[in-house]
Formats: C-alpha cells, sequence, structure tokens
C-alpha cells in the first residue's frame, strides 16, 4: 500500500502496523491525515492477509491531535466554527471503524497522546506504552469538550471518577499512572516499544480470527446489554465460531497433543 504523505503503511506477517508519519508537527491530524487514516484503515478492514492492526506514531509523540496550524487560518474575528460537523466528516468515521473492524486493534503509544490523538489510543483494543508515553485529555484547556469518542471509551477503562478528572482538569498522565489506573496494558522502556508491540501482535495474529472477533464485538456490546440479553449474544457467537475450521483445528490439535495452526477461517 503506498502513494500515502501523512501515514506509512506496512504488512508483516499479517500484522499491519499504521505509522502517523508528521513527526515535524507532533503527528497532528489534518484534513489530508484523517481522509489517509480512513482510506489505511478501510483496506485494513477488507485484507484478509491482515489479522492484526498496529497503530503507532513517527518521531516523539503518537499523536498531539489537531493541527493548530490549520486553525490559525480561521481563528479570525467573526469566525464561528462548525465543529461537529468537522467532527462527522473527520474524525467519527476513524474511531468507528477502529472499534467495529474484526481485528483486534494495538495502539503502540510512543510519546504523547493528547486531545483526539488521546482519543485514537483509547479507541483501540490494546495499548502499550513506552515510559515516554503521556495521555491529555486537553480539550477543556480550549474550552471544548472530549471527542472522538474519549466519553464513552474512557469510563469504560479507568471508571467515572478517574475519567471525569482526566476530562475536567485536562491534566497530563504519565505512562506509570497509565498503567495503574488501567488506561494502557503494559509500559516498556522507549527502545522495546516496537518489540515488545510486535510480540503481542505477533501472538494474536497466531489465533483463530473468527473468535477474536465475536470476542471483540461481545466486549464492546456488553455494557449496553442485560445479562439475558448478553448470554443470548454469547450463545449466537459460540454456535458461529463452532463452526469454523479453527474451532475444528483447536480441538484436534488439543486431542492429538499438537501446536494448532490456525488460518483465520
Amino acid at each position: 500500500m503506498s502513494g500515502y504523505e501523512t501515514i506509512q503503511v506496512k504488512t508483516v506477517d499479517h500484522v499491519m502496523t499504521l505509522t502517523l508519519n508528521r513527526p515535524d508537527v507532533l503527528n497532528a491530524f489534518n484534513d489530508a491525515f484523517s481522509s489517509e487514516m480512513s482510506d489505511a484503515l478501510k483496506a485494513c478492514e477488507r485484507d484478509p492477509d491482515v489479522r492484526v492492526l498496529v497503530i503507532t506514531g513517527s518521531g516523539r509523540a503518537f499523536s498531539s491531535g489537531q493541527d493548530l496550524e490549520d486553525l490559525k487560518k480561521k481563528y479570525v474575528p467573526g469566525h464561528v466554527p462548525e465543529l461537529g460537523e468537522d467532527l462527522r466528516r473527520r474524525y467519527d468515521p476513524i474511531i468507528k471503524r477502529i472499534r467495529s473492524m474484526g481485528k483486534p486493534v494495538i495502539a503502540s503509544v510512543n510519546g504523547v497522546a493528547a486531545g483526539a490523538g488521546c482519543s485514537l489510543a483509547l479507541a483501540c483494543d490494546l495499548r502499550i506504552a513506552s515510559e515516554h508515553a503521556s495521555f491529555i485529555e486537553v480539550f477543556v484547556n480550549v474550552g471544548l469538550v472530549p471527542d472522538s469518542a474519549s466519553t464513552w471509551t474512557l469510563p469504560r477503562l479507568v471508571g467515572m471518577g478517574r475519567a471525569m478528572e482526566m476530562c475536567l482538569t485536562g491534566r497530563k498522565v504519565k505512562a506509570d499512572e497509565a498503567l495503574d489506573i488501567g488506561l494502557v496494558n503494559s509500559v516498556v522502556a522507549a527502545d522495546e516499544l516496537e518489540g515488545a508491540t510486535a510480540k503481542v501482535a505477533s501472538h494474536l495474529a497466531s489465533l483463530p480470527g473468527q473468535a477474536l472477533s465475536l470476542t471483540k464485538r461481545l466486549l464492546n456490546q456488553s455494557l449496553e446489554r442485560s445479562l439475558e440479553e448478553q448470554l443470548e449474544a454469547e450463545a449466537f457467537a459460540q454456535d458461529t465460531a463452532g463452526r469454523t475450521k479453527d474451532h475444528f483445528e483447536g480441538v484436534t490439535a488439543f486431542i492429538e497433543k499438537r501446536t494448532p495452526e490456525f488460518t483465520g477461517t
């Protein structure tokens, strides 16, 4: 996959790595960036060779959120922004695609994740952070509310109290604290981030893809369902999983005392 200016994409051993590549502006979002991200996510979702997606940043940041250079041209006396429409057009499709994608998505957070950049990391299924990573819900500092699903993902990860504090104060949460409160799954040394991420991604890519997809869907929908509804959803998903070749392979491999070879079918 080529032709992108603001991101880099490569696929190795069923793992696609999408690198945010505007290091000079801390991988900030602009129109081209949002468009290319959406295109790459669609391609990832449709590619049967891709089983896991990793999102990371180049340089010293994961993403600083909205590109302020774009705003300088707009914020003049008399300007009335239409931010809701901007979210619906540029940001929301990215978040929706990550959450609905039937493949695990890992945020490999190499540095600061602020504003929409923080929201992007929170939308992923797993977060592996460098010791230099930090997370900032900066919106309140410019008179705005958290967006790109932060008000949905953050309380589910850290609880309402901590989510409220992060969003109301806009303070920086460093990597160690992020691990303590459940915001990230692990923290590693900066020079070990790529290898640690690759290890997790490789393991996920070796697992039965349909089972991972169905599990992701069940967990995403669980907090909106009653117990009875979730039990029925589990039964339906289990019936689906039970018909896959990977299920048969997993059981026969266990019986034969060998390592299963899953194909994602």
